[in-house]
């Protein structure tokens, strides 16, 4: 094994430390150079910098680029580094976890780590390898290393001093990982390293601890973000190399532009070309809206008191998500209020369930709970009668399926039977409905002429809804298709549809100014 270089501070390991033990001691495990030593790049010599000699110390490091670009093989060489390299040799008896949601991701970094240790027999000799459980052992360090899954049956009453994180987590939690993180309270300085491309929406664990690093809150969290700008030709050859540090080294670059011109063929996947090859955020399916139009729309709301009011309301079954989305025009805008219901018995199941933060949201004002194990369609009724009391609410538009079951409570609320039938308006959930409302929320989206001020369980919604096309052409959301709830986008449809689009309303405000 290679002796670590004198430092200034003896517990210190540096960069310099962890690239002399992989290129002196691991060998390429698999590929065209398979039994070579490893030569790092300089591209890869800099990621280690960040982590290894950052002057706060790294608690976290953030490593996200395109698939293909040997993220699996690093992780691998760090393991081994922490397991029997310097940082071992300063922490002793350590424990060491790689992560993964799948049982079968969770052994690539395993694998590619027993294969270099089986390929240089000075590993061999002191690292004993267990295939069944997945664990790489250095009894003369007493150091442990184990591969996880989310599968696993606990991850409670570990001790990890470093982890890696391999893979993509959907919505913002993550069981293992919170397990795992919570469980280094007693390191004095573990290292978290997670290493994957970009998750499809913003509310995903890694999309979160990402925009989290962005912001700078910490210094001990270092971020290396390899990424193609959505605004940039997606094609081209110089758009590619910035999400793949490794493109036209190891990283076939004959391949990849096959793969770019493969998606500029057939649109259909393009999305999951600009995912896994440009390493953008983005939903790896058929999206209703892409997300950089949805943020462009963010901007602060406006009140409707006072002028024509339209809405949407997604009777969703009794205990799932109801949304009501009322809009209305000013300032030049669709100003968007949203709101959305579910009981609050069993809301943080739910919230695991659905991995959505349903009782942070609650807590936060945007997402009213009813009482019980039910959404009390009575709640629902007195809620939209104080509403056409304060609003001038002129349509409001439904879906037939439950909407028998709300009618008795709106008439018991004190709606009357006339205004029940003048200002509800039946809203079918097919094509021929809600082709031409997605029609007109797309183009008052790409205009920007609508406000939703980035409500985040609106956002959820709508970076979840997936459009299904039938033989002509006209498009509806699916729920089965997406991934997570899309009521709010249902409902934001709905409300656009029987809304006065083909000539806007007037601006009484602008019109006095």
């Amino acid at each position: 094994m290679p002796k670590r270089k004198q430092n200034p501070n003896d517990e210190k390991v540096t960069a310099a430390d962890i690239i002399a033990f992989i290129e002196e001691i691991c060998f390429i495990p698999e590929g065209k150079y398979v039994g070579k030593k490893f030569e790092l790049f300089d591209w890869q010599k800099l990621e280690l910098e960040r982590i290894y000699d950052n002057p706060h110390g790294t608690r976290r490091a953030i490593i996200s680029m395109a698939r293909k670009n040997a993220k699996s093989s690093i992780s691998a060489c760090l393991l081994l580094a922490h397991l029997c390299g310097p940082p071992a040799r300063n922490k002793p008896n350590s424990q060491l976890y790689s992560a993964a949601q799948s049982r079968d991701q969770a052994a690539i970094v395993f694998n590619l780590a027993a294969k270099m240790v089986r390929l240089n027999p000075e590993l061999s000799r002191i690292v004993r390898i267990r295939e069944s459980s997945k664990e790489l052992i250095c009894s003369e360090l007493g150091t442990k290393y184990r591969a996880l899954s989310a599968d696993a049956t606990t991850a409670h009453g570990l001790n990890p001093s470093f982890i890696v994180h391999d893979g993509q987590v959907r919505g913002p939690r993550s069981p293992l990982y919170e397990a795992l993180e919570t469980a280094t309270g007693a390191q004095e300085a573990p290292l978290t390293i997670i290493i994957s491309t970009q998750a499809p929406t913003d509310a995903d664990l890694l999309s979160i601890l990402i925009d989290d690093a962005k912001a700078g809150h910490d210094p001990h969290t270092v971020l290396s973000l390899h990424t193609a700008p959505p605004e940039l030709d997606p094609f081209a050859e110089e758009t590619i190399r910035l999400a793949n540090p490794a493109y036209g080294t190891f990283l076939n670059a004959r391949e990849v532009l096959a793969m770019a011109e493969a998606a500029r063929r057939m649109p259909a996947r393009e999305i999951e070309y600009r995912n896994l090859i440009l390493n953008q955020r983005i939903e790896a399916s058929n999206p209703f809206i892409s997300p950089m139009v949805w943020k462009a729309c963010s901007g602060p709301v406006a009140s409707l008191e006072g002028i024509p009011v339209y809405g949407g309301l997604d009777l969703s079954a009794v205990n799932d998500l109801t949304a009501l989305v009322l809009i209305g025009w000013r300032g030049g805008k669709w100003q968007v209020h949203p709101t959305f219901w579910l009981p609050i018995e069993g809301l943080s199941a739910r919230a695991a369930a659905d991995r959505v933060p349903y009782d942070l949201w609650h807590s936060q004002g945007h997402l009213q709970a009813t009482p019980g194990k039910t959404v009390s369609y009575e709640f629902v009724a007195h809620h939209l009668r104080q509403l056409f009391q304060r609003y001038n609410i002129q349509k409001l538009a439904f879906d037939r399926w439950n909407f028998r079951h709300l009618k008795p409570w709106l008439l018991q609320a004190g709606f009357s039977e006339q205004l029940v039938a003048e200002r509800f308006v039946e809203f079918g959930q097919g094509v021929a409905s809600m082709s031409p409302a997605l029609r007109d929320l797309e183009q008052v989206l790409l205009e920007g002429h609508l406000v939703h001020g980035g409500h985040p369980v609106l956002s959820m919604c709508v970076s979840h809804a997936v459009v299904v096309v039938d033989d002509a052409g006209n498009r509806k959301l699916s729920k089965k298709k997406s991934s997570a709830r899309i009521d709010g986008a249902i409902a934001l449809a709905m409300a656009i549809g029987v809304a006065p689009l083909q000539t806007k309303p007037i601006d009484i405000e602008a019109l006095i100014a």
